[in-house]
């Protein structure tokens, strides 16, 4: 039974949270406090966080959270702009919700970010492309190209395990949107372009051939996964 942390510091959210989850068949903590939320985060598969918290501001919390590893997080808080849901996904949140919101639309986004992050067992090691150019592990979400192991944001690493899922195969904005967020986030597609320069970028003078472009279609891996040694 997966354990979600709920840190709301309203207590109606809190409770609502609690029992639409607990019917789901989830474990609930819930807490209103940023700094007991941290002492909790060890106890719970999934966090759901307001960042609109009394004590400590929401985003320290994500960042502590990225900074411990891949504890994913769903954000949710009244800012609603593109930017501030750009930001937070760049400071390492898996989803983002927007008050008011439906508890039961929550919960399938915590069915769909648990099932990402289950979709490979931790034991099963990397898998490399390219000659062992580039190797990627899904169960500890690492990557590495050349010998040296990239740092990525969680959507860069979204984008880079989506297009290797298939070698070759041309994966459109939309499509990808739908595979690193798992669902449809209006929105969301414009910034794919930005994103996949930052991720060629991390690749170095390679990044263009690893990740190519084909015009007016999308983005495909030009590496071919190697054979299991």
């Amino acid at each position: 039974m997966p354990t979600v942390l709920v840190v709301e510091d309203e207590r109606d959210i809190r409770e609502l949270l609690r029992r639409y989850l607990e019917r789901a068949g989830f474990f609930a903590l819930t807490t209103a406090s940023g700094a007991e939320a941290l002492t909790l985060l060890t106890a719970a598969d999934l966090v759901i966080l307001d960042l609109g918290l009394p004590d400590i501001d929401g985003t320290d919390i994500l960042r502590e959270i990225h900074a411990l590893g891949s504890l994913p997080v769903i954000v949710l808080t009244a800012r609603s702009s593109t930017e501030d849901r750009i930001h937070g996904l760049e400071l390492g949140a898996d989803d983002y919700v927007t008050k008011p919101f439906s508890p039961a639309e929550v919960v399938l986004r915590v069915q769909a970010v648990l099932h990402r992050y289950s979709g490979a067992p931790a034991d099963a090691g990397p898998v490399s492309y390219g000659d062992r150019r580039l190797r990627i592990d899904e169960g500890t979400h690492r990557a590495w190209f050349d010998g040296a192991a990239l740092d990525l944001t969680p959507t860069e690493w979204g984008l880079l395990a989506a297009v290797a899922t298939a070698p070759g195969r041309v994966y459109s904005r939309y499509e990808l949107v739908n595979r690193v967020r798992g669902y449809e986030y209006a929105g969301y597609e414009r910034t794919i372009d930005s994103h996949i320069k930052n991720l060629r970028r991390k690749l170095g003078a390679s990044g263009a051939d690893v990740v190519q472009t084909v015009l007016g279609v999308g983005y495909r891996l030009g590496l071919t996964q190697d054979s299991p040694s």
